[in-house]
């Protein structure tokens, strides 16, 4: 077989990759080692930033977006006993987030995948990268064998693509946190409109949403901490301890649909580019999940990926695709420090002495009465604007080599 883009992973970094691939005439294949079911109902981000939205919207994966998805307008932080929103509309005008689940974003790539004919194939065994530093890489996998013009790797953080760069090439920057979260789905309608975070003094909480009828929370729980010691009693009344603490507010409970522990870490490889082979979202970086970036990281990587490819396509020259990584970077590093500040900001730390947890307060009380601090946290967390604009909605590559050119 032969394709121009053999991508590996489909989740939506890859997914939507090779979709805006499509749309400008480049063909793909998609390789995934699990189930189409298992990427479908994986619950990961669901908090989009106003830019990938937009993407979603202008790619033509956004119809169900536009209609299920829940436009929010601000945050509250809540600590000392008081609520204090950040209005969104009036620090940053027109730029909003959108609360609608990574696994129907995948759900709506899918589906727009296959409809146009695309090459996406699930359960696929022992995928590997061959000859990546030279202009003839391909693919390997269950006896099959793929060749391209370039290889995207976003098969994730535990994916094959990064692991195949060979050692000494990428230099690694990880930063571990003493404590992770605890993330619950319940069947139970919001208790709120917009996302609640919330200090106190037993460490963080957050109150999120997936729809009207469902909603999303987080703990913060000691690093390693085993789920089977949280029943779903012990959850409810943590969670009720960390948000009750401002009058009148009450927290609905309900049935608890699925429940797991996640680690909290910051993870950079760079550069994001081995000879032909391109990594893309959770392959090369990960964030602390309190800035909501992980997600949006991935869709501002395969834009700039996608403009790179179209062309070096259209015009043979390599000139995006050598500054691909140095561009996504500088986002990337962006975004890490927001995520470490916003959790640095929220989450109680056991080394904290009484000086440490009355300077957090401080800032805390400097963010919710600064004008300019707010806005600071408002263009971060809705998204700065992306360095380039995608080409015109999506036109097809004037001179796009076929796969069997």
């Amino acid at each position: 077989m032969r394709t121009q883009v053999g991508i590996i992973g489909a989740g939506p970094a890859g997914l939507l990759l090779s979709h805006l691939l499509h749309l400008r005439g480049i063909d793909s294949v998609v390789l995934e080692r699990r189930s189409r079911e298992h990427v479908e109902r994986r619950v990961r981000a669901g908090v989009l930033e106003q830019g990938t939205v937009e993407t979603l919207v202008a790619a033509g994966v956004g119809e169900r977006l536009r209609r299920e998805g829940l436009v929010h307008r601000g945050i509250e932080l809540r600590y000392g006993g008081a609520g204090h929103r950040v209005p969104f509309e009036r620090l940053v005008p027109g730029r909003t987030v959108t609360v609608y689940g990574q696994q129907e974003v995948v759900k709506d790539l899918v589906a727009a995948r296959l409809a146009a004919g695309g090459d996406v194939r699930f359960e696929v065994d022992d995928v590997t990268v061959h000859d990546a530093d030279t202009d003839r890489p391909h693919l390997s996998f269950g006896g099959e064998r793929l060749d391209c013009d370039v290889i995207a790797g976003c098969d994730g953080f535990h994916g094959v693509s990064r692991s195949s760069i060979p050692e000494g090439v990428l230099t690694v920057h990880e930063r571990d946190y003493p404590f992770a979260w605890l993330g619950v789905l319940a069947r139970v309608r919001p208790s709120a409109e917009e996302l609640i975070y919330a200090r106190t003094e037993r460490g963080f909480a957050l109150h999120s949403m997936r729809s009207p009828e469902v909603s999303r929370f987080y703990l913060q729980v000691p690093a390693g901490e085993d789920i089977v010691d949280w029943p779903d009693e012990r959850i409810w009344a943590e969670l009720r301890t960390r948000l009750e603490t401002v009058p009148g507010f009450t927290l609905a409970t309900g049935e608890i649909l699925e429940k797991g522990v996640t680690p909290m870490r910051g993870f950079v490889a760079e550069p994001m580019r081995h000879g032909r082979l391109f990594l893309a979202g959770d392959a090369a970086h990960i964030v602390p999940p309190t800035g909501a970036k992980g997600l949006n990281l991935a869709v501002a990587d395969v834009r700039v990926l996608t403009e790179a490819l179209t062309h070096w396509y259209a015009t043979g020259s390599t000139g995006l695709l050598d500054d691909y990584s140095d561009t996504c970077l500088r986002r990337v590093w962006r975004a890490q420090h927001f995520s470490w500040w916003m959790t640095t900001l929220l989450h109680t730390f056991d080394s904290d002495d009484a000086y440490a947890r009355r300077l957090q307060v401080s800032h805390l009380d400097y963010v919710t009465s600064s004008e300019a601090a707010a806005t600071t946290l408002a263009e971060n967390y809705v998204g700065l604007p992306y360095e380039r604009d995608l080409a015109d909605p999506i036109p097809e590559a004037p001179r796009a080599r076929k796969a069997n050119e």
